[in-house]
């Protein structure tokens, strides 16, 4: 049994804990490059001597290794190493690409909860080969008391890995699973206390006098977040190992405490262990350990002498007749090449399904034809896996000798449907790859499209084939309304805030991934009553809103928006996520430009909702009439006076005259200018002939600077969320 225990997870888990371990042992390498020592000073010391070299101080920070970092605000907000002794800048914060790509890596395969999921079901696997790899190792060794003997006989080199590794490997695993259960919520976290009531209404306190900074020391500090310059309402916010607080920036005094449980000290601790950052030398041991890992799972799969075989669902390449080929961003479009496949083995052809990044002519020796069905991502793209397929098939010295049928996959609303299946398609046709079919597309996984392909496809083929493909539902979950706001009824255009309650979700949701974890700009797909196929609404809320938010117009004879707006507080619908990662406000405190007219406000509405951070977004919006159809008017004077947002320019297309979202943008030309010298990102959202409408004026503004849309988004600092 103990022997079983130790295989399985061994076996299955190879590749994970390979990762696991390499990642970790590379990462306790940086933490103990980056480790620090801190004067014996107080926090008063340190922020009053920060201030003074460094103006427009908005946060000081202390990481876990000991690193002092200022933000620091201004036309080009920055983050700055600080020397602690006296507090001058040392140089803008280096970021490393290769330490954030292995973080990543390690946490979660970039996988996102998902992949922190799967990464604990590695480190149960590694706990559970730690104890039973342990008791088998005093099993070998004749009894506990000869667990240090020399090893002999077959897998001794395992055995002698085992005795310097198990225990590192046993304290990485159960710090890793109190992380992952922190970063999932079943860890109880002491919470922020109220906002103040009362403060003095003044400024002007001196940092170097604040009571309750001059008794914590450096090495407690978490962060100090100032005041908003503008606001005597505001206060600092401290953060340390022992609570968090408010302080009045008039009186100094403190206003607020909540003291840290014990439950946040033994994560700070485990954290320290696991990761190495303050306390270096633990994380080096345990990264030495991890370094095992490979090598052990490589004499233990030696050692099981068998290897489990996979389970093949297509004829293999070299036998095949036809080959499918599929390119896949969400996984619908492999339904469908399972469904192309049924019906071609139903005529007795061998058909070999792989994913268009296996293309490999020179391994069909018997195929006569080859079908590649493809999705289009975002803006044009290819699906994340078939990214190199075009430079691939432009690099061939020669055309594949079978021809080529391409299908693409998409939705018609969007300015780029099918893209990626179009530059397959005029890819093949400039090497000269012969087509049977002219390129066809199937718009929102229409059955209809999809079985006319198949009756072109078997005209041509001489084969009947009956393509009837249902479309798999999507798992949804109810949604039950709880609140919504009317606008544009005096302009014809009826739209709501449509808000939802989160549905219920237990344990198992958490640990299978169904919990319903997203982000503004995310995309609520809502089935309508009497189809199976989806309407997609961008998301105005995340996760830690606690509710979801959408914006929704009434569009004449549309079946999903006329469904949504006549729902009262109570009902439900039917829905489900689609993540939208790439129109989000990438990582950092640089300058985000939000862009939207109409319902596309809402995603924008999400972004400034969640910038408690108070980095700088500048809003743009269109919408009719200010009197109708000006949606979130309450939250965005709110946002404006909480910094949440810090301009806000709209443009009413009813007025006298008429303005235009892209008209705005060109009377703030000069600005929009040095905001993106600066680094600012764009995120535009709305109807495709408004964004075309902003691409437009943003070429003119831009191109004195050297800049486009096109070179921007290029750079990750353009998305457009249309429809």
């Amino acid at each position: 049994m103990i022997r079983l225990l130790h295989r399985w997870p061994g076996l299955i888990a190879a590749v994970l804990l390979t990762i696991l371990g390499l990642s970790g042992a590379i990462l306790s390498v940086y933490a103990a490059l980056e480790a620090r020592s801190a004067p014996a000073q107080s926090v008063a010391e340190l922020a009053a001597r920060v201030v003074a070299r460094n103006p427009g101080v908005t946060e000081i920070d202390r990481s876990a290794s000991g690193q002092i970092t200022a933000y620091l605000d201004g036309l080009s907000p920055t983050a700055q190493v600080i020397d602690p002794a006296t507090g001058a800048s040392l140089g803008n914060v280096a970021t490393s690409p290769l330490r954030d790509w292995l973080i990543e890596l390690h946490r979660s395969l970039f996988l996102s909860d998902a992949g922190r999921i799967v990464m604990a079901l590695a480190a149960v696997a590694m706990l559970a080969l730690a104890v039973s790899g342990l008791m088998l190792l005093a099993k070998r060794s004749g009894g506990w008391g000869r667990i240090l003997a020399t090893q002999r006989g077959r897998g001794r080199l395992h055995a002698m890995l085992a005795r310097v590794t198990v225990t590192g490997l046993a304290l990485s695993a159960v710090t890793a699973l109190w992380m992952t259960a922190v970063t999932f919520g079943l860890v109880p976290q002491a919470q922020a206390p109220a906002f103040p009531d009362q403060v003095s209404g003044q400024g002007g306190a001196a940092l170097a006098e604040m009571p309750v900074l001059q008794n914590t020391p450096i090495t407690a500090l978490d962060k100090l977040v100032f005041p908003a310059a503008d606001d005597m309402t505001d206060v600092y916010t401290l953060k340390t190992a022992s609570g968090q607080g408010y302080i009045d920036q008039g009186s100094g005094k403190l206003l607020a405490w909540t003291p840290s449980t014990a439950w946040d000290a033994l994560t700070r601790l485990l954290t320290a262990i696991h990761t190495g950052r303050g306390a270096a030398v633990v994380g080096l041991i345990l990264g030495l350990s991890a370094l095992g890992l490979p090598v052990m799972s490589w004499t233990g799969i030696a050692q099981y002498l068998a290897r489990r075989a996979r389970r093949v669902k297509s004829a293999p390449a070299a036998t095949a007749d036809v080959v499918v080929l599929v390119a896949s961003e969400g996984g619908t479009t492999w339904g469908f090449a399972e469904t192309l496949r049924d019906s071609l083995t139903g005529q007795g052809l061998a058909v070999h399904v792989a994913a268009l990044q296996d293309f490999a002519p020179e391994s069909w020796p018997r195929a006569e034809l080859a079908l590649i069905l493809a999705a289009t991502y975002g803006a044009g793209e290819a699906p994340a896996a078939a990214a190199g397929f075009l430079e691939t098939l432009k690099s061939l010295p020669q055309a594949p000798r079978i021809p080529v049928a391409v299908l693409g996959f998409g939705d018609r609303s969007f300015p780029d449907f099918c893209a990626f299946a179009e530059q397959i398609s005029c890819t093949a046709a400039q090497i000269g790859w012969e087509q049977v079919l002219p390129l066809a597309t199937v718009g929102r996984q229409s059955p209809q499209d999809f079985a006319r392909w198949g009756r072109d496809l078997s005209a041509v083929i001489g084969v009947t084939l009956d393509l009837h493909h249902l479309p798999e539902r999507p798992q949804t979950r109810r949604l039950t309304l709880i609140s919504r706001r009317d606008y544009g009824q005096a302009v014809q255009a009826p739209t709501a805030i449509l808000r939802f309650a989160l549905p219920e979700t237990s344990l198992w949701d958490r640990l299978t991934g169904q919990d319903w974890r997203f982000h503004a700009g995310d995309l609520l797909g809502i089935l309508p009553e009497g189809t199976t196929l989806p309407r997609f609404y961008s998301l105005a809320s995340g996760r830690a809103d606690g509710f979801v938010e959408i914006c929704v117009r009434k569009h004449p004879g549309g079946l999903c928006s006329g469904q949504l707006l006549a729902l009262e507080p109570g009902d439900a619908v039917q829905a489900f996520l689609k993540p939208n990662r790439g129109f989000r406000p990438a990582r950092g405190r640089g300058p985000v430009i939000l862009i939207g007219a109409g319902t596309g406000i809402g995603p924008l509405a999400g972004f400034a909702r969640a910038n408690t951070g108070k980095r700088p977004m500048h809003l743009f919006f269109g919408l009719r009439d200010a009197a109708s159809d000006l949606l979130y008017a309450e939250e965005l004077r709110e946002w404006l006076e909480g910094g949440h947002l810090r301009s806000v320019k709209a443009a009413f297309s009813r007025g006298t005259p008429k303005v235009y979202v892209q008209d705005e943008l060109r009377r703030d030309a000069a600005r929009l200018v040095k905001l993106m010298q600066s680094g600012a990102q764009i995120l535009v959202c709305g109807g495709r002939e408004m964004a075309a409408g902003v691409r437009g004026a943003l070429e003119e503004i831009l191109a004195p600077a050297g800049l486009s849309p096109a070179l921007l988004r290029a750079e990750g600092r353009y998305a457009e969320d249309v429809y």
